[in-house]
């Protein structure tokens, strides 16, 4: 048999994106918490949600389909480099590397320098000098190893600006 307090709490528990709340107590408590959660919380989120950048996996993988692929010896461009900048090549290879990564194909999303250079098929000077660029204007950053990475503004410039334009070109 249930006591008298057992009988008079209420548990509600509420998931809204990624936090998660529960309210237990009285009635009265439980509703006061839960109305201060809604009235609250989510126009909160709901800003952060227009100012934070995201990365929709799934969405990304798709928009990358035909121009980058993700082999276990590393990320690959699918497209000639004729009709890519050498900012777009050292990108998408940034790109590919993320994405291995977040599949679990890699152990890091980081690339050497070297081996953006074999990839780019250039110079060091010219790879130092686009990877420079990329860093400054905040597609990729240097990791403390002295690697390579693409920004989440990175990935999206890629999928707003780039990809597109080489999906179209590929279409020609």
């Amino acid at each position: 048999m249930l006591s008298e307090i057992e009988e008079d709490t209420v548990t509600v528990h509420i998931k809204y994106k990624d936090v998660e709340q529960t309210f237990a107590g009285n009635v009265n408590e439980v509703w006061t918490g839960v109305n201060r959660f809604f009235n609250e919380m989510i126009p909160a989120l709901d800003i952060v949600g227009k100012v934070l950048i995201t990365v929709d996996l799934e969405k990304l993988i798709k928009d990358c389909n035909g121009i980058i692929a993700v082999a276990p010896e590393g990320p690959t461009i699918l497209v000639t480099k004729k009709i890519l900048t050498d900012s777009d090549t050292l990108t998408l290879h940034l790109l590919a590397a993320y994405i291995g990564y977040k599949l679990g194909l890699f152990h890091n999303d980081a690339l050497a320098k070297e081996e953006l250079q074999v990839s780019l098929g250039k110079g060091s000077k010219i790879t130092s000098t686009r990877l420079g660029e990329l860093c400054r204007e905040g597609l990729a950053i240097k990791t403390e190893d002295g690697k390579y990475r693409v920004t989440t503004l990175g990935i999206r410039h890629l999928q707003k600006e780039i990809l597109p334009k080489i999906s179209a070109r590929l279409q020609t």
